[in-house]
């Protein structure tokens, strides 16, 4: 069900996920390799690169509800506990900040991650 979900959603990125897509495939050639709407159980991540243990996950306007929030929440929790660290960005902060937020994955990548924690970006929700 989820690898379902994920080719559609593959082929309906956003604006944001497209323009963060196309930064990510370069940093391929410094040794991280993304893949994009990575299946994980009943979850689907927006980007990982599964040599650092690295998600990254592109939030808009509807991530800012009180249901949404709890459900990244749980998310988050979930891929913790695969070992992964979760990296949020407002969909906003990639249109307009994208050498930052690029910049931000490379260093998350290139540090240790401490067991168990969350990235969330200063902007808010859908890039406020």
């Amino acid at each position: 069900m989820a690898n379902k979900f994920a080719r559609l959603l593959r082929s309906n990125l956003t604006d944001a996920e497209r323009t963060l897509w196309s930064r990510l495939r370069d940093l391929k050639r410094s040794g991280l390799h993304f893949r994009r709407q990575v299946p994980f159980d009943k979850y689907v991540a927006d980007f990982c690169c599964h040599s650092a243990k690295l998600i990254v996950e592109l939030d808009g306007d509807q991530h800012g509800a009180d249901a949404a929030v709890a459900y990244d929440a749980e998310r988050t929790t979930y891929l913790n506990s695969r070992g992964y660290r979760v990296l949020r960005f407002a969909n906003g902060e990639v249109l307009r900040e994208l050498d930052r937020v690029v910049d931000s994955i490379v260093q998350a990548a290139a540090s240790p991650h401490p067991k168990n924690a969350a990235h969330f970006s200063t902007s808010p929700p859908g890039g406020g």
